[in-house]
């Protein structure tokens, strides 16, 4: 109601005629993503240019491989790594979705990994002339580069200057602390706002449960009809932090609805037992090779089964390689500590790489788990967080998966008050799930598992 006669105040009208119209926004929150997602693409291109000249300079002598001698023309070679370099970075650049784009290391690995892979396929299927040399050559020589530069550009993070207008300081606080967001100043929304104009380029964010004063009402108004971008509180703190703000939820409809009207969970089913399928070759012996350790390294079952809460609260056993000593949990079930000395020692490289969770596939292919979704959490902790934690069975929306959101972000949690912390991010996936966002997660869990992230 504030808002509303405000727009029409003469008042209101008389502060916005002080301020410049349109203002000066040499770039928009929108317009720095996009050049920044520009810029990436612009600079791996040219990595892989670098790299081809590189590569073919150590194997021809001659930076311009196509005027090497040859048995037969390079350019088919050279145009499927160029072709599967563009893909690999246009599903990188639709799988931001939501969040604040930023030069990530996971994803220089990603598409430099499906462009190595798209070529390989490329040249079993045609036939063509490759070196082997060159193709490695490259394709080193491009991670290498494209590592480089995204270690360049993140030492000098682009960010959105905003006001911000709400009353919960703790969450204000969580969007000042990420690396895009410019948080010039904190007002109340009963306070006196500032008289002078906002600076070019600055969003004035809102919260819209909050009941603003008069006085803040028009200075919200002044800002909108002066050109400036007013957006909602929650919406910045999705965009910049990647999590859900809980105390913005309602009553859980705003997450069962995005679920009920995506209709992703059909194809993503079929993409879990595709891609499990085709790629069981590899997890068929990296298993047998991790049962052989498992078994030498310490006496009892190879395999550890586990009852665990899925979709809809329903209850599966979950298979998992054995990381501790037989009868770690004799006094009871609790999480797992750091240097915990449960964990045995093949137990500790398993986790740190992630490769006891290889027979989880299984799960996949029985429909227990998908790949990509919110990590599922043993029955007697889900009772209990269900009873203490707001909005905690909505993660159980859809269908947990072998890595997710939060594992990428956040890691592992040992208390519930860092479970808390967690589901802010499991949310979030809950929210805005789709296939470019786990195409997302799928790159960034490639990272995890290189760095050992969030292992315990």
């Amino acid at each position: 109601k504030a808002i509303g006669s405000a727009l029409v105040n003469s008042e209101t009208m008389r502060a916005a005629s002080r301020w410049t119209y349109p203002p000066r926004l040499p770039v928009t929150y929108v317009d720095m993503g996009n050049r920044v997602l520009r810029w990436i693409y612009i600079l791996d291109m040219a990595s892989l240019v670098v790299a081809v000249a590189v590569a073919s300079l150590f194997v021809f002598e001659t930076a311009l491989p196509w005027t090497a001698n040859t048995p037969s023309s390079i350019w088919p070679f050279l145009a499927m790594l160029f072709a599967g370099g563009t893909t690999a970075s246009y599903l990188s650049i639709r799988a931001w979705g939501k969040t604040a784009p930023q030069p990530m290391y996971g994803r220089a690995v990603a598409i430099v990994g499906f462009a190595a892979a798209f070529t390989a396929v490329g040249l079993v299927l045609t036939r063509v002339y490759w070196s082997r040399p060159m193709f490695a050559v490259t394709i080193a020589a491009w991670l290498g580069l494209s590592l480089a530069h995204r270690a360049v550009l993140r030492r000098r993070p682009w960010s959105e200057p905003m006001v911000i207008v709400t009353g919960e300081k703790q969450l204000a606080e969580d969007i000042r602390n990420t690396a895009h967001a410019d948080v010039i100043a904190v007002f109340e929304p009963w306070e006196e706002p500032p008289a002078k104009p906002l600076g070019d380029g600055v969003s004035v964010v809102v919260d819209l449960r909050a009941v603003l004063s008069e006085s803040m009402a028009q200075y919200v108004s002044s800002a909108s009809i002066a050109g400036y971008r007013v957006r909602s509180f929650s919406d910045a703190y999705e965009e910049h932090t990647g999590r859900i703000p809980m105390v913005h939820l309602a009553e859980g409809w705003e997450l069962a609805q995005p679920v009920a009207r995506s209709g992703y969970a059909p194809a993503k089913r079929a993409i879990d037992l595709v891609l499990t399928v085709i790629t069981a070759p590899i997890w068929l012996i990296l298993g047998a090779v991790v049962w052989g350790a498992v078994k030498l390294d310490s006496p009892g079952a190879v395999l550890y089964h586990q009852r665990r809460i899925g979709r809809n609260g329903r209850e599966f056993t979950l298979h998992k390689f054995r990381t501790m000593v037989v009868d770690a949990e004799e006094d009871g079930p609790r999480f797992a500590a750091r240097d915990d000395p449960r964990i045995t020692w093949t137990g500790r490289f398993l986790r740190m790489s992630r490769l006891d969770e290889i027979p989880q596939l299984w799960n996949v292919i029985r429909g227990d788990l998908s790949i990509i979704g919110p990590r599922p959490e043993r029955s007697v902790f889900v009772a209990e967080y269900e009873r203490t934690i707001p909005f905690y069975a909505s993660r159980h929306l859809i269908r947990p998966g072998v890595t997710g959101w939060a594992q990428v972000n956040y890691g592992y949690a040992d208390d519930e008050a860092e479970a808390v912390e967690k589901l802010t991010y499991d949310l979030y996936y809950v929210k805005h799930s789709s296939i470019w966002f786990d195409l997302q997660i799928l790159g960034m869990s490639i990272w995890t598992v290189l760095t050992g992230f969030g292992a315990r």
